[in-house]
């Protein structure tokens, strides 16, 4: 992921303001320049030339390792033909590593490259001949030690008909008779966190939403008015729930039919997302559009300052996104989108997935975090090797709530927890102590110590006391033992919407048809893969024939297979009829994100 520097972002919010946005080449001497070329947009390299102002005896350039997910990526892996130049003649250029070059010279150095790229989603960067859709950190060449320094990228004679748009404005051509496009930020971390989308894109604000939020959709087959009336209830619940906006203008990015999920991914302006249906949407933007606060602005210590290099090591992953999960389907129940039926059914689907994962056991919220950039690993996936942060921080989240809620007789909530870091943290651009200023807030919002439940459940391994603690709620926790068909093999979509098998059971029928892990999915009993395979799974039974065509090492071939059976523990939420008059009001509070006091009124 990309971030700003939060102690920067609040004292010069004009600026950020300003985040990629589009100018003219004049003014713009003083700044690091880069031109990208899009000729040719159907072999997917991206031509760079980066002039560097003011070098004196040589300068080091470099390449992110990582960006947008918390895995070492090596971009410079795409990287092709460097070459350097200094004063019109060729420049001396040496690798150091894999991703750093020193070039000799002085005055203005000129740097070129290719890159190849072809992943669509949010987390990955396309060029093909439908658009060209850019994280600029996987593409862009920086220097280490000015990184501090104005961006301008210029993109000159772009496709016909072809237009550009980033988070804080759209594209325009400049005067004359040449097509360019030209986007402006004050620093590479700054430029590095919006997103560019340029192609034939679909573009409209939100009805009636204030501040102005604007979508952009590249695909087909989705409807206007369901995405409109989905994201504006999120929107204007989670902006009344943080009591306003940190934005003056907010773009969503979406990318959507056949092959486009992939989830999404926040920026401090905008967030980008991939999915194959509109229908899956609410889901991924609710949690997306929540990052505003969390993570983007109530920020962890541990994930600043940002470096590019190697891994960014921190504990606060289940507060970050697995909270954020939280106030994604709170927001979703709230706002209406969702039952309050559906809101049990997911919230004892994140309790079912916990308690299948024998790592539940052993791994905590803490190390699950600290673990992230494990999870390229195919092993590392799988239920004895790892439990989600955002599972098990979501969850957490729940039972926070609750707690404080009981400890309060439900005048305070999680909810003055997130306003209080607000306040606290992101309005005055300070960063947070992990778990601790986590902690040490919930316990101001409550009045009371939760040293207990965050040294059991948070840093430690025990195991969460359901019962006890969604009985504070009147809710009931029920298990049922039922036998179910089984897959035999785990898949999981990656950053540019494949879906790659990340397991096989040795001895299962998967197996023994030929399927391995690393196979890409391409088609399931003709059609594409599901969304939610487990959702699938559980309406098959034993015996019925799945089949599959699959690519390894760039062949395609088919196979088919029986599926198996195996049995499971499933946890289901349910409203307890016998609950006290105040669970039953903590219950409607959590639903409804209200306290004593709103519920009164």
């Amino acid at each position: 992921m990309t971030f700003i520097s939060a102690r920067k972002r609040f004292r010069v919010p004009w600026l950020f303001h300003l985040l990629v946005l589009l100018v003219f080449a004049t003014g713009s001497e003083a700044a690091i320049q880069y031109s990208v070329s899009l000729a040719h947009p159907e072999q997917h390299l991206f031509h760079v030339t980066m002039t560097i102002p003011d070098v004196k005896g040589g300068v080091t350039v470099q390449m992110a390792a990582w960006n947008a997910l918390y895995q070492i990526r090596d971009f410079s892996a795409r990287v092709q033909q460097v070459e350097a130049f200094a004063g019109g003649e060729k420049a001396a250029i040496e690798k150091l590593d894999k991703q750093t070059w020193r070039i000799q010279g002085s005055g203005t150095i000129t740097v070129r490259y290719a890159t190849f790229w072809d992943e669509i989603g949010p987390f990955g960067t396309q060029l093909n001949a439908e658009h060209a859709f850019i994280n600029p950190a996987m593409i862009l060449l920086y220097i280490p030690d000015r990184r501090a320094e104005n961006v301008v990228l210029s993109i000159p004679n772009p496709p016909e008909n072809w237009r550009a748009a980033s988070p804080s404005a759209g594209g325009i051509e400049s005067p004359g008779g040449t097509r360019t496009f030209w986007f402006k930020a004050p620093t590479y971390d700054a430029f590095a966190d919006g997103p560019i989308e340029i192609g034939n894109f679909q573009e409209f604000d939100l009805p009636e939403v204030s501040p102005r939020v604007t979508v952009l959709v590249h695909g087909e087959k989705w409807r206007r008015k369901l995405i409109e009336e989905d994201l504006k209830r999120i929107c204007e619940y989670e902006i009344k729930l943080m009591e306003g906006a940190p934005f003056e203008h907010y773009t969503f990015l979406l990318h959507i039919g056949k092959g486009a999920g992939g989830g999404g991914m926040e920026h401090s302006y905008s967030t980008a997302i991939g999915v194959s249906s509109d229908e899956y949407l609410a889901g991924v933007a609710a949690h997306e559009f929540f990052h505003l606060w969390n993570v983007k602005r109530i920020r962890p210590a541990t994930l600043e300052p940002v470096d590019y290099t190697k891994e960014q090591y921190t504990r606060a992953l289940w507060f970050a996104e697995g909270v954020t999960s939280t106030y994604g389907s709170y927001t979703l129940v709230r706002s209406g989108i969702w039952s309050k039926d559906r809101f049990y059914d997911d919230l004892g689907e994140q309790i079912t997935e916990l308690e299948e994962r024998p790592a539940n056991r052993w791994q905590s919220a803490e190390q699950s975090s600290l673990d992230a950039w494990l999870e390229k690993y195919p092993l590392y996936n799988q239920p004895e090797y790892s439990v989600s942060y955002y599972t098990k921080g979501q969850v957490l989240g729940d039972l926070l709530d609750i707690l404080i809620r009981d400890r309060t007789n439900n005048a305070k909530s999680l909810d003055d927890v997130l306003r209080a870091m607000n306040r606290d943290f992101a309005e005055p651009g300070k960063l947070y102590r992990d778990s601790l200023d986590v902690r040490l807030e919930a316990e101001k919002v409550a009045g009371g110590s939760f040293e207990d439940f965050f040294e059991k459940y948070v840093a430690g391994t025990e195991s969460f006391p359901y019962q006890q603690i969604l009985g504070l709620a009147g809710f009931a926790l029920r298990t049922t033992e039922r036998r179910r068909a089984a897959l035999g093999f785990t898949a999981e979509r990656d950053a540019s919407g494949s879906v790659v098998v990340k397991s096989v059971e040795a001895d299962g029928l998967a197996a023994q048809a030929g399927l391995r892990v690393g196979d890409v999915i391409l088609t399931w009993n003709g059609g594409e893969p599901p969304r939610r395979m487990g959702r699938w799974v559980s309406e098959q039974k034993r015996g019925d024939v799945l089949r599959l065509k699959v690519r390894r090492d760039e062949k395609e071939f088919s196979l088919e297979f029986p599926l198996g059976e195996t049995k499971e523990t499933v946890y289901g939420v349910f409203e307890d009829p016998e609950a006290s008059e105040k669970a039953r009001n903590i219950r409607e509070g959590l639903l409804r994100g209200e306290t004593a006091s709103a519920q009164r009124r």
